[in-house]
């Protein structure tokens, strides 16, 4: 498709957590942004201040991975699909996008994209060995502890269910998936691999 440059040559770039689906950051490009983009698949914008190339997280290291880039039916804007290296926003947030008009909080993705999160908390930890962390306790115990816990947590489901207690309910399901996703981590298995499991089973 052919892009649709404004009048100075720029296209809006609106960023998006490739997993999780948050939305990150807007910035701007140009033809020679986008191709440099492309080039070294770390996200590259034109500033509109300084009329100049920047590429994100280049100072403070929080760089934007290019993982897709989708231009819109019109093609006068793209998604950049990306894994972000830390957080997007200048503030320390994960998004730029974190408040609201009266500058209340807001979180600036599905509900869903705390599955994504726990699995980066718990990639971070397995790679650094966090001290003290249960997670890294669990992680080194091995599958037979990780899966007999699974195990356990679901069976206090069963009995959450059995009893309609739904905080119970709520609590012990939390519980399952947190140890679900830890014997993802040690068996190496990419949640997105369960993703797409469930997208072929009931894809209509």
């Amino acid at each position: 498709m052919n892009l649709r440059y404004d009048d100075q040559g720029l296209i809006p770039a609106i960023v998006q957590h490739a997993r999780s689906g948050e939305v990150l950051m807007l910035g701007y490009m140009n033809a020679q942004s986008l191709e440099k983009t492309t080039i070294t698949g770390l996200v590259t914008f034109w500033s509109r201040s300084r009329r100049e190339l920047w590429q994100k997280g280049a100072t403070s290291g929080n760089v934007l991975h290019l993982v897709e880039l989708r231009p819109d039916c019109d093609g006068d804007a793209l998604l950049v699909l990306v894994e972000p290296a830390g957080p997007t926003c200048h503030t320390g947030s994960r998004s730029c996008f974190s408040t609201t008009l009266t500058g209340a909080t807001a979180t600036p993705a599905p509900a869903s994209a705390i599955l994504t999160q726990l699995t980066d908390l718990i990639a971070r930890r397995q790679a650094e060995q966090t001290e003290d962390s249960y997670t890294v306790k669990l992680l080194n115990s091995g599958v037979d502890r990780i899966a007999k816990k699974v195990g356990e947590e679901a069976t206090e489901v069963v009995i959450g269910a059995m009893k309609g207690d739904h905080a119970e309910l709520r609590y012990e399901l939390a519980d399952l998936i947190y140890h679900t996703w830890v014997l993802l981590a040690q068996q190496g298995l990419p949640i997105e691999e369960v993703w797409n499991e469930l997208e072929r089973r009931y894809s209509s």
